[in-house]
């Protein structure tokens, strides 16, 4: 019974420590699939992606106005003295 114990306590921690951050994704550009209250898809890099998908089902692109981009790369210098 104890044994049963320290692992319903021990489990959900490992399982807590060992989960990784997860990152939102981010895009640019929405695909509204319809005018009145139709689905939304927020997951596209430019426009002409938008369209392309939106073209033949009717729907029109906008953009996210929550969209905002990530920091820029910094990029480690090495400097030999």
């Amino acid at each position: 019974m104890r044994s049963l114990f320290a692992l319903a306590v021990t489990t959900p921690l490992l399982l807590v420590t060992a989960a990784d951050v997860a990152n939102a994704q981010n895009y640019p550009w929405c695909a509204q699939y319809s005018t009145r209250g139709g689905a939304r898809n927020c997951g596209f890099v430019s426009w002409q992606q938008c369209m392309a998908t939106v073209r033949g089902i009717g729907g029109f692109c906008d953009r996210n106005y929550m969209y905002r981009p990530g920091e820029p790369v910094r990029r480690r210098v090495r400097r030999y003295y």
